[in-house]
C-alpha cells in the first residue's frame, strides 16, 4: 500500500493499495467512508506495488509487480505500462527510481533502464528487499540487496562492491527520512528478528549510525516509512511488525531513535505510510494487514467540543452511520445466503465437482537466538478454528504469552507410528494469527507438520510442512573465535560439489538451496544454546567439518554417513579429536546448568516459604536471601514454567558428550550413564570433569 502525493500541503490523499487476488484499488476518504477511485479486474497475485515518476516531480505513477511482469497505472486508473520481464522466477523486490527499474527475483537481481535490460548479479542468497540510493543527491547507481544470509550487497553495475553484516536476515530496506538523510547515503533496515538499524553506504566503505535490538520481544520488521507524525519538524520512524505491533521513534539531539508510540492490531502489518487521509489538516499513519483491513491512527480529536446545537448534529451523523451499516450489513447477509443456496445445488447436482475453498497461509518457522526457540507463527485471511501440531520427532512446546488458545494434547504411540507429538490449538473467535514456540533436541531430526481449519463452510483443512534438522539449534554467523579447541571431520569420496551442499542444507538451518556459484565455500555456524561453534568448509569431492563440541561431530558424522550411502556414494571419513574440547563444553554449559539448578532449588522452597509466611505472619525472621525468594516467586515460577526440561535438555547433552568422547575412541560408555546422572543430580563442575577424565 502507498499514499499518492497531495494536491497541495496538508490536503487529503489518495490510498493506493494492491492484493493477492491481483486488484490494483485506488480510494479516498470522505466523512469516515472510502470512496473508490478505481479498481482494476484480478489477475495474478501482486508482489510490490512502488510510486515513480520523473526524478524531482511528484511521484504519481503506480506501478506493480505480479508474477514476471511490470504493469504502470496513472493516478487515475488508466494504464500506461505492460513490461513482460521474461524472468524464470517471480519477481520479488521492485524499486523505481525516474526511468530506472530495479528488480529481484529470489536470487536475481536485474537493472533495467527505460525497459531495457542493463546489469545483472546473481546473489549467493535469497535477496528479500532492493533499494537504490537516491541518484539526485549521491549522482551515482547505488543499488543494495538486501539478503537472507544476514547480509546488505551493496552493487556497482553488475558487480559487488562490498558486502554490509546486518545482526539478523534483513527483510525491509528504506532511504532515511525517505531522501537518505543529509548525506543521501544512509539506509534504514529492518530485520526479520525485529531488530532495526542504520547505516550510511559510502563509496569505500558501510558507516553503522545506530541500531536498536529487540529487546521487547516483538515479531519481525516488514514495514517502515519516515514522516512527521508529531509535528516536531523531524520526521519520525514508522515500524510495522508481524505480530501486529505500530511503533512510532522520534529523534532525541543526537539523533538516536526513541520510542514514542506503540498499538498492537491483531493481524501482521504488510505496510505502513504517514499522511492525511481523513480530514485536511490532520495527519494520520496508515496500515495496511495482512487479511486485507487499512486501518488510520489519527492525530484528529476523537471527541469534539460541541455546543448544544452541534451535538444533535454530531448525533445526526452518527445515526446515519450506524443506518447505513446496518443496511449494508444486511445486504451482506443476503448475499451470503444467495451464495450458500448457489453452492448447495451444485454441489448435489450429478456433474458437480467437489468445490474445496482456497485459502492461503502465512507461515514462518524461525529460529530465535535469545532462547534457542522455534517461532512458528501461521497466519489466516479468515478466523482460524483450530491448529493441529504434529511430529514424528521429541519437541517441546513453550508457553507464549500472546497466545490465547487452548491447547489440548493426545497420547501417543511413538513406537509404531512415529507420533512423538500431537496437539490441539482451539482458537477463539476472529483470531487470525498463532504463534507456537518449539524447541528441538540436536540429533533428533524430522518433519513437524501443522493442519490449519479457519472457520469456513465446508471445512477444509491446510497442512504446513516444516523440517526440523539434526543441527536445528544452528544459526549463521559472520565470525567465530579460531583460537577455540576444535575437533575436525573430514569427508572425501567420488561427491561432486551440489551432493555435498545438499547434505549440508539438510542438516543445517539457513544455508541457501542453491549451491553457491564458488568452487569452494566456508559457512560459519554458532550453536544458540550452548554458544558452541561450527565452521563447513566443502568442495568436489572433499568436506571439512571443525566444532568446538564433540557432539556436533558426531551427528554430523552419523547423519553425512547415513545420506551418501542412501545415495550409494563411498564415504572416506577421517576425524581428529581435540581431548581439550570436552573441558572447554562442560564450561560453556557450566553457568546455564548452575542457573537453572539453582533456579529448580529457589522453586521447590517457595511452597514451605509462604506457609511459614502465613504462620508467622511477616518474613522479618527470614534471612535475606529467603526474603527476596518469596519477593520474586511469581517472575521465578513464571520462568521456571516457561523452561519446561531446561535441565533434562542440559543432562542429556551432557550425557551425548560423554558417550560421543568415548564413541570416537571405539569405547562404549552407556554403561557409566547412571554413574554419570548420580553425579549431575550433586552437581559440582570440578568432581564432573574428573569423570569424564577418568572413565
Amino acid at each position: 500500500m502507498k499514499l499518492l502525493p497531495a494536491s497541495r500541503p496538508r490536503a487529503t490523499q489518495k490510498v493506493v493499495i494492491g492484493d493477492q487476488d491481483g486488484v490494483v484499488m485506488c480510494f479516498g476518504v470522505k466523512k469516515g467512508e472510502a470512496v473508490t477511485v478505481f479498481k482494476t479486474l484480478p489477475g495474478q497475485k501482486i508482489a510490490r506495488l512502488e510510486l515513480g515518476g520523473v526524478l524531482n516531480t511528484p511521484q504519481e505513477k503506480i506501478f506493480i509487480a505480479a508474477g514476471s511482469e511490470i504493469r504502470g497505472f496513472t493516478k487515475r486508473g488508466k494504464q500506461f505500462l505492460s513490461f513482460e520481464t521474461n524472468l524464470t522466477e517471480s519477481i520479488k523486490a521492485m524499486h523505481i527510481s525516474g526511468s530506472d527499474l530495479f528488480l529481484s527475483a529470489s536470487y536475481i537481481y536485474n537493472h533495467y533502464c527505460d525497459c531495457k535490460d542493463q546489469h545483472y548479479y546473481l546473489s549467493g542468497d535469497k535477496i528479500n528487499d532492493i533499494i537504490c540510493l537516491p541518484v539526485e543527491r549521491v549522482s551515482r547507481i547505488t543499488p543494495v540487496l538486501a539478503c537472507q544470509d544476514r547480509v546488505l550487497r551493496v552493487l556497482q553495475g553488475s558487480d559487488l562492491m562490498y558486502e554490509v553484516e546486518v545482526p539478523g536476515p534483513p527483510t525491509v530496506l528504506a532511504l532515511h527520512n525517505g531522501n537518505g538523510g543529509d548525506s543521501g547515503e544512509d539506509l534504514l533496515f529492518g530485520t526479520s528478528d525485529g531488530k532495526l538499524g542504520l547505516i550510511q553506504i559510502t563509496t569505500s566503505s558501510p558507516i553503522q549510525k545506530w541500531e536498536i535490538r529487540n529487546e521487547k520481544k516483538r515479531g519481525g520488521i516488514l514495514c517502515v516509512d519516515s514522516f512527521d507524525i508529531v509535528s516536531d519538524g523531524v520526521k519520525d520512524l514508522l515500524v510495522g511488525r508481524d505480530d501486529g505491533m505500530v511503533e512510532v521513534y522520534s529523534f532525541d539531539n543526537t539523533n538516536e531513535p526513541v520510542l514514542r508510540f506503540d498499538q498492537a492490531l491483531s493481524e501482521s502489518v504488510t505496510s505502513i505510510q504517514g499522511g492525511c487521509i481523513g480530514t485536511d489538516g490532520y495527519d494520520e499513519i496508515v496500515v495496511s494487514t495482512y487479511s486485507g483491513w487499512v486501518t488510520g491512527l489519527t492525530t484528529e480529536p476523537v471527541h469534539k467540543e460541541s455546543g448544544p446545537g452541534e451535538e444533535l448534529k454530531i448525533n445526526q451523523e452518527m445515526q446515519n452511520k450506524i443506518s447505513s451499516l446496518r443496511s449494508e450489513l444486511e445486504h451482506l447477509q443476503y448475499k451470503v445466503l444467495q451464495e450458500r443456496e448457489k453452492y448447495q445445488q451444485s454441489s448435489q447436482s450429478s456433474k458437480a465437482k467437489s468445490a474445496v475453498p482456497s485459502f492461503s497461509v502465512n507461515d514462518k518457522f524461525i529460529l530465535n537466538k535469545d532462547d534457542a526457540s522455534y517461532s512458528l507463527i501461521l497466519e489466516v485471511q479468515t478466523a482460524i478454528d483450530n491448529v493441529l501440531i504434529q511430529s514424528d520427532v521429541p519437541i517441546d512446546l513453550l508457553d507464549v504469552d500472546k497466545n490465547s488458545a487452548v491447547v489440548s494434547f493426545s497420547s501417543c504411540d511413538s513406537e509404531s507410528n512415529d507420533n512423538f507429538l500431537l496437539a490441539t490449538y482451539r482458537c477463539q473467535a476472529n483470531t487470525t494469527r498463532l504463534e507456537l514456540k518449539i524447541r528441538s533436541i540436536e540429533g533428533q531430526y524430522g518433519t513437524l507438520q501443522a493442519y490449519v481449519t479457519p472457520r469456513i463452510q465446508p471445512k477444509t483443512c491446510q497442512v504446513c510442512q516444516y523440517q526440523i534438522k539434526p543441527l536445528s539449534l544452528h544459526q549463521r554467523t559472520h565470525f567465530i573465535d579460531h583460537g577455540r579447541p576444535m575437533n575436525t571431520l573430514t569427508l572425501t569420496g567420488q561427491f561432486s560439489f551440489a551432493e555435498v551442499h545438499s547434505w549440508v542444507v539438510f542438516c543445517l538451518p539457513e544455508v541457501p538451496e542453491k549451491p553457491p556459484a564458488e568452487e569452494c565455500v566456508t559457512f560459519y555456524f554458532q550453536n544458540t544454546f550452548l554458544d558452541t561453534q561450527l565452521e563447513s568448509t566443502y568442495r568436489k569431492g572433499e568436506g571439512v567439518f571443525k566444532s568446538d563440541n564433540i557432539s556436533t561431530i558426531s551427528i554430523l558424522k552419523d547423519v553425512l554417513s547415513k545420506e551418501a550411502t542412501k545415495r550409494k556414494i563411498n564415504l572416506n571419513i577421517a576425524y581428529e579429536i581435540n581431548e581439550v574440547s570436552v573441558k572447554h563444553t562442560l564450561k560453556l554449559i557450566h553457568p546455564k546448568l548452575e542457573y537453572q539448578l539453582l533456579l529448580a532449588k529457589k522453586v521447590q522452597l517457595i511452597d514451605a516459604l509462604k506457609e511459614l509466611q502465613v504462620h508467622e505472619g511477616n518474613t522479618n525472621f527470614l534471612i535475606p536471601e529467603y526474603r527476596c525468594i518469596l519477593e520474586e516467586a511469581d517472575h521465578l515460577q513464571e520462568e521456571y514454567k516457561k523452561q519446561p526440561a531446561h535441565l533434562e535438555r542440559l543432562y542429556g547433552m551432557i550425557t551425548d558428550l560423554f558417550i560421543d568422547k568415548f564413541k570416537f575412541k571405539g569405547t562404549n560408555v552407556k554403561t557409566k550413564v547412571p554413574l554419570l546422572l548420580e553425579i549431575l543430580d550433586s552437581y559440582d563442575q570440578n568432581a564432573l570433569i574428573a569423570f569424564f577424565d577418568a572413565a
